[in-house]
């Protein structure tokens, strides 16, 4: 087990947040051999910038006990909605580095975001998993933090 702690991310650690999100995409695509993502490290960490100075983005970061090492990350987004009865957040991005799995250290950044939801007063949490059924794990994963299956699928168009 790994001696990790989970810290609300700032400004400062955009260069972190930016290598652990852009370790995700490349793993999805990796994984699925479908290039879903067109990713620019150089906006990714500008946009990481923006969004946590704007307040629009809050992010937890995992990393070892005795150095700023990042272990893992996860990103959370304030939304509301009438079907959810108000607000709500929405987990665009949860990775923990592969050698790290398993450890912990997924279920911390969880009950983290939890946590600030739950001061938020929020009326739930959502996301979207990988694509299944490559990422089975990872449903497993959220269903035993406690996600349920709420139907439909993950569909985008360009605006």
């Amino acid at each position: 087990m790994v001696n990790a702690i989970i810290r609300h991310a700032t400004v400062h650690d955009a260069a972190s947040i930016t290598l652990l999100v852009n370790e995700l995409l490349e793993e999805v695509m990796r994984e699925t051999n479908v290039p879903s993502f067109d990713v620019n490290v150089e906006q990714m960490h500008s946009q990481v910038m923006q969004y946590i100075e704007n307040e629009q983005y809050v992010v937890f970061l995992a990393i070892l006990e005795d150095q700023e090492e990042p272990l893992g990350v996860l990103s959370v987004c304030e939304c509301c909605a009438l079907y959810a009865g108000g607000t709500f957040g929405v987990i665009p991005e949860c990775y923990v580095r592969p050698k790290f799995r398993a450890q912990g250290i997924g279920s911390l950044l969880v009950a983290a975001v939890k946590s600030y939801g739950k001061a938020k007063n929020w009326k739930r949490l959502e996301l979207t998993t990988p694509p299944l059924p490559r990422f089975q794990r990872t449903l497993r994963f959220y269903e035993k933090a406690g996600f349920e299956i709420s139907g439909g699928r993950k569909l985008k168009v360009s605006v």
